[in-house]
């Protein structure tokens, strides 16, 4: 043995304690999570404890009990002969004689698939611009640019139809800056704003200008909760900005574009009131007729109260099953939609 390398002192082997049969293991001492039931706590005390955030609740669930769930109770009037000088309770009742003449009604028919013809429209060419704009957003290397665009693209969503229909006017009504500049150069007006045949692509613009810089705040959420490793393994690998977007962009916002997909489609009935509402004379009921106006014509001004709650009624059951549809089928095509499907 080498008298100059040095032994490592040998330590004692811990000694080991016996498991004894049955015991228990010691209970941790984490921290329980916020939404488990602790042990033995009475109802009382969890109300106690969570006191502040029912709290911060009662304004919400009040405003949808008073706006909401409380006036639901009066699609009943949609069954009855209702006259207002004798209430819901001393009215007639007609069963579904309300529905039989407003499915006969030539006004009610054109109205319904002129809805159906812009909500097209808009299905086609406003949905997919949200999410392009938050593609482009998200490209953008200079934070102080993207927050500038944001801004801009924010703003018109603050303002109301009134103001965005005024604004319009000024710019390509038939004295606005566009018109005012083809006389100028000696060319005629074009009747941006009062052409029937044209309007489904005027009410698009607008509804563009107005509110797609809104709708791609859920985009650029989405956008942020992709691991951003993909993106770095994908252009180490070769892939060009494209092919990125393509494999790893698309497919992480694909739950996000049927979830919101899905509950268009089940708002497809209501294309907008104050936006055809404000231009509807303009244009001429043609053209402009929605159920949303058929329904304000009808049930308001004219005073068939009775007929009005049943077109309203008829539009909301024809929603909720497209939204079910709509559900299914993302379930077909394996995604959870609304909500997921039950595990077998």
């Amino acid at each position: 043995m080498n008298p100059t390398t040095e032994q490592a002192p040998v330590l004692p082997e811990a000694r080991r304690v016996p498991a004894q049969e049955g015991a228990k293991a010691p209970a941790s001492r984490g921290r329980k999570g916020r939404g488990s039931k602790p042990a033995g706590q009475s109802f009382r005390s969890r109300l106690r404890r969570d006191k502040q955030m029912l709290l911060m609740m009662v304004p919400g669930i009040a405003f949808l009990l008073l706006f909401f769930y409380i006036p639901i109770l009066g699609n009943v009037i949609a069954f009855q002969d209702y006259q207002p000088y004798l209430g819901i309770g001393d009215s007639l009742w007609v069963g579904w004689q309300n529905f039989v003449d407003l499915f006969a009604n030539p006004d009610f028919i054109h109205a319904f698939w002129n809805t159906l013809y812009l909500a097209a429209w808009q299905l086609v060419f406003l949905f997919p611009v949200p999410l392009v704009l938050a593609l482009i957003v998200d490209s953008l290397v200079s934070t102080r640019v993207r927050r500038i665009f944001q801004s801009i693209a924010y703003l018109p969503h603050f303002l109301s139809w009134v103001l965005v229909i005024a604004f319009f006017q000024q710019m390509l009504g038939g004295a606005g800056f566009v018109n005012n500049m083809l006389r100028g150069w000696g060319l005629d007006p074009v009747p941006f704003m009062t052409n029937p045949e044209t309007f489904p692509l005027l009410v698009v613009v607008q509804m563009v200008w107005k509110d797609a810089g809104w709708a791609m705040i859920i985009f650029l959420a989405a956008l942020a909760s992709i691991d951003a490793s993909l993106y770095e393994a994908a252009a180490a690998d070769g892939a060009g900005r494209w092919r990125r977007m393509w494999h790893i962009t698309l497919p992480g916002l694909r739950p996000v574009i049927v979830l919101l997909l899905i509950l268009r489609i089940g708002d497809i009935l209501s294309v907008g009131f104050e936006q055809f509402i404000l231009q509807r004379d303009a244009v001429g009921a043609g053209a402009a007729e929605v159920l949303d106006t058929f329904t304000y014509y009808t049930g308001v001004v004219g005073g068939g109260w009775s007929s009005g709650a049943a077109a309203g009624l008829a539009k909301g059951v024809v929603s909720a099953l497209l939204i079910y549809g709509a559900n299914k089928l993302a379930h077909r095509f394996g995604e959870d939609g609304i909500f997921a499907r039950k595990a077998r």
